[in-house]
């Protein structure tokens, strides 16, 4: 069977006798839960994509069992198997949709080559790990995963034949019997045990693996193992040299070559009546073995099924059958032989496998029960995502209704995508399924991407970016908001202003530019520095921001001894109202030094000006105690500023000549 049965994560009771369960699905999960049946309330809350939290409202206790739907997602190795699958994905969607059908045939081929591939390598990959590992659960777990890779390769194989490369009839039995050669290769590693031995002719399996190969049309490498036999009995050599020739003569079609089809057929009748006719006259009666091998190549079904052990599935007796009964088979055909040989070769009180349904109905050409099949049996959505987007881009899935394939794919990406999005790294793949999914994509896209768990800056930046390169600027605002409130949180004001600026929130902007001007006055210097330094036209989000930037601006001004520039924009932050009324007092108290320069900085105008300033700020203060900080230093700047208005008045009343 190719069902692989999920079982609980957690090792929990099962549910009690005579109690009732509830469910509920997630992203990558389903969460079953016991109640009571007459409960005054329950709810429950899907606090993540794992986890499920229940509250039972009365008497008695509830357990919770988590099953995850999807358990390959966590395996490292078939994390490429998602990862190179995406890439081909990917490509394929960019195929032009305009190109005629002929053009685009060996690029969907080839496509579908290059899924199998990857499986094959996963499945070996798996293999391996299986024999190297010391842990007999874990060997089991990869045995487990092997066997079902095996079978989707078996399954693909088979829907890259009949429906992908569409084989016509002659090239289509050549086809099967390539997919079975790949999927039996026992044989090989027989042969290699027998031609290992001291005496290959003599080895108990030895008439097995010749057997195998002519069942597998290898009759090249058959009449390479009869050699070995003839050799070692002289006196049958006439015999093994009929068989050699019978072998030999076997027509196959070449769809490259000149010979029709008809040729061909015509051809195949008279080797086939050859061989009929040896059996008659008993030319291998003397040697059961080669007799049998006589009655195979005839297509006797009873001699076939002889070889039950040998062929081991239907399918296999079906393609057999075909080559020495049927070569020429055309594709409407093949329902028929299918069904006759699964009922010939299972026995009739066994229930068909899953596998068993899903490959009779690829012969039945019922492309939908096969999707469907597999998507109950099998146990993730990658084979039945990826096979399906196949078959609609060669339009296979569009022959009832035209809208159903489109909408069948679409449905499978979306879940299949779905489940990628509940791993830690996975998720980025599945963006690109979602891109691609022209209905439903985008509205998955916005609601998964909010349940992606922003655990550090560079994890939020990629997040970010997706959203932004989408003009998703609902999630942008909101990963945004979270990012500035978390750095806040921990005092990166740097950093959370940087968020806050880039979400467009003028609100969080300015509560930032306040803590940056709160840390100013309690430290006397700013913080990220290089941040304020470059705000650019990002300081016009919010006055307070923009109050921030230029007084940083100011700093720069006096530190290079550009007095002048700096006196105008100290006094400009004043008298635009821009400054904070709670920030005047430091800003005057800036301007003393300029006031205290021997070159008049400030003109009359802007003395009154600063004057006009500081009587509206000491009219706004609570009465202070005399002696206080605060009232010394109005003093101090009253003095500064009728020092510099009596320059400035001399300088500007004074007559150049």
């Amino acid at each position: 069977s190719i069902v692989k049965h999920t079982e609980p994560v957690h090792n929990v009771p099962a549910v009690s006798d005579g109690k009732h369960m509830g469910f509920a699905w997630g992203p990558g999960d389903i969460l079953v839960y016991e109640t009571l049946y007459k409960a005054s309330g329950m709810f429950f809350s899907l606090f993540s994509s794992f986890s499920v939290v229940c509250f039972v409202q009365g008497s008695g206790s509830s357990l919770i069992h988590e099953v995850r739907k999807d358990e390959d997602i966590y395996s490292p190795i078939l994390r490429k198997l998602f990862n190179e699958s995406h890439h081909i994905f990917v490509g394929l969607q960019t195929i032009r949709e305009d190109l005629p059908s002929k053009s685009k045939k060996p690029q969907f081929v080839s496509i579908s080559k290059n899924y199998r591939s990857v499986i094959r390598a996963c499945m070996e990959e798996l293999q391996q790990a299986a024999v190297s590992t010391g842990d007999e659960d874990v060997s089991k777990q990869y045995g487990n995963q092997v066997s079902i890779l095996l079978a989707i390769e078996l399954i693909w194989n088979l829907c890259e034949v009949l429906f992908i490369d569409a084989a016509p009839a002659g090239s289509l039995l050549l086809h099967l019997l390539d997919w079975v050669r790949l999927h039996k290769a026992e044989v090989d590693e027989k042969a290699r045990e027998v031609l290992q031995s001291e005496s290959p002719a003599e080895h108990r399996g030895y008439w097995d693996v010749v057997v195998s190969y002519v069942l597998q049309g290898r009759l090249e490498e058959a009449r390479q193992m009869l050699v070995k036999q003839a050799t070692l009995q002289p006196a049958l050599r006439s015999m093994y040299k009929l068989m050699d020739t019978l072998l030999a003569k076997m027509p196959f079609y070449n769809p490259g070559g000149t010979q029709t089809l008809t040729e061909f057929d015509v051809k195949w009748r008279h080797w086939h009546e050859e061989v009929d006719r040896c059996l008659q006259d008993n030319s291998f009666a003397s040697n059961q073995h080669l007799e049998l091998i006589c009655k195979i190549l005839l297509g006797d079904e009873d001699s076939l099924l002889e070889c039950k052990n040998l062929l081991s599935t239907w399918y296999h007796f079906l393609v057999t059958r075909l080559l020495f009964s049927h070569p020429t088979v055309k594709p409407t055909e093949l329902h028929y032989y299918a069904q006759s040989c699964m009922t010939m070769f299972l026995d009739s009180r066994s229930v068909p496998e899953p596998l068993d349904s899903i490959l009779l109905a690829a012969f039945e050409f019922d492309i939908h029960q096969v999707i469907k099949d597999c998507s109950i049996a099998l146990n993730n959505w990658w084979f039945v995502a990826h096979l399906t987007d196949l078959l609609d881009h060669c339009k296979l899935l569009q022959s009832h209704n035209l809208h159903f394939g489109s909408n069948l794919r679409e449905f499978l990406l979306l879940e299949y995508a779905s489940g990628l999005f509940t791993h830690h790294s996975l998720w980025q793949l599945a963006v690109d399924y979602f891109d691609h999914c022209p209905e439903f994509g985008r509205v998955y896209l916005e609601l998964q991407i909010e349940r992606v768990p922003l655990e550090t800056e560079r994890k939020a930046l990629k997040v970010l970016r997706i959203c932004e390169q989408r003009q998703m600027s609902e999630q942008v605002r909101s990963i945004c908001k979270i990012m500035a409130m978390r750095a806040l949180r921990n005092n990166r004001l740097g950093s959370a202003l940087s968020w806050s600026i880039r979400a467009k929130d003028a609100a969080f902007a300015t509560l930032i530019s306040e803590k940056f001007l709160e840390d100013y006055s309690a430290r006397g210097a700013f913080s990220d520095l290089d941040l304020i330094d470059n705000l650019g036209p990002s300081m016009l989000l919010s006055d307070r921001l923009t109050f921030l930037g230029k007084y940083r601006e100011f700093h720069k001004l006096y530190g290079e001894k550009h007095f002048t520039e700096a006196a105008r924009l100290l006094l400009s932050l004043m008298t635009a109202k821009i400054a904070p009324r709670s920030f005047w007092m430091t800003l005057l108290t800036d301007a003393l030094p300029l006031l205290e320069q021997k070159e008049v900085i400030f003109s009359v105008g802007q003395t009154y000006e600063l004057m006009f300033c500081l009587e509206e700020l000491t009219s706004s203060l609570n009465a202070a105690a005399p002696g206080s900080d605060p009232v010394t230093k109005v003093e101090l700047l009253r003095l500064a500023l009728a020092r510099n208005l009596a320059m400035a008045i001399v300088k500007e009343g004074t007559v150049n000549t």
